[in-house]
């Protein structure tokens, strides 16, 4: 055997200790924060997209930022009529992700938007009546892009949703829709009631879908011009909404639950529009 008589034995522990301290006290790397995909961020860069017309959802303003560019921004922003919203400095940290905002950002989308009357001279272009379906407060980036891909397989003309407290184009959205938001043509519309009022000044029905409507969505008349209004996911279609509805629509349920996801309820409902529409034919 080998002697082990003249073998260190305190040199190895202390040893054994230094080398478990430096183990326990080095540092852990720190991770690097993914920035959204969706967001721009500088003023130059910000201010460009604005003047270069780039579809913007909003535009992020750090509180108490100041400056010549700051101002063009907000002024070039207010001529685009695009939502600015202020925020604090730490708050527009973490969404950028502790990278250089110079106190700007902006969500942009993946596609541009186009205007409600882009989507009308589609209709009238295909010699078809337009066929339109409104997101009254929609939340859900998966279910817009879920009615996308479903406004793309029926034929819709396009979906509106308002500028304000409504999901609007994301990278999500665009990834759910499988391809369709590039086919499918999305307006950003102002006030909903304005919107529909107007819609049925041209000769379009509005057909709202709620649990409390006053038929079976199957009993009711969906040929013609049609909007079709879907609410969102816990409140359904407001109550001003409603009341610029031409009729309410209902899908009967015979389970437990009372109520459909948004997407779902859109996809039954559009194809019934679709059925109804080919049968006429």
């Amino acid at each position: 055997m080998r002697p082990t008589k003249n073998k260190p034995k305190n040199k190895i522990s202390v040893k054994t200790r230094s080398t478990r301290k430096t183990a326990v006290n080095k540092p852990a790397r720190p991770k690097k924060a993914e920035l959204n995909e969706d967001i721009l961020l500088g003023r130059n860069a910000v201010r460009e997209a604005i003047k270069s017309g780039r579809s913007i959802n909003r535009i992020l303003i750090a509180e108490g930022s100041h400056g010549g560019s700051i101002s063009e921004i907000i002024n070039l922003a207010k001529e685009r009529h695009l939502v600015l919203q202020s925020i604090s400095t730490d708050k527009l940290d973490m969404l950028c992700g502790g990278q250089r905002h110079q106190g700007v950002a902006a969500y942009a989308a993946p596609v541009d938007y186009v205007e409600l009357d882009d989507i009308l001279n589609l209709a009238k272009d295909r010699g078809e009546d337009p066929f339109l379906i409104l997101l009254d407060e929609l939340e859900d980036p998966h279910n817009l892009g879920a009615i996308l891909r479903t406004a793309d397989a029926v034929g819709a003309h396009g979906i509106l949703i308002p500028k304000h407290r409504s999901c609007p184009l994301s990278s999500v959205v665009a990834k759910t829709s499988a391809g369709a938001v590039e086919y499918v043509p999305v307006a950003r519309i102002g006030n909903v009631s304005q919107t529909l009022e107007n819609l049925k000044k041209q000769g379009l029905w509005v057909a709202g879908a709620d649990m409390d409507g006053t038929e079976n969505y199957y009993e009711a008349n969906l040929t013609g011009p049609i909007v079709l209004v879907i609410g969102s996911e816990g409140h359904g279609v407001s109550r001003l909404t409603k009341e610029a509805c031409d009729f309410i629509v209902k899908i009967p349920m015979r389970g437990k639950v009372n109520s459909l996801n948004a997407s779902n309820a859109a996809a039954i409902l559009a194809y019934e529009i679709l059925k109804q529409r080919t049968l006429q034919k």
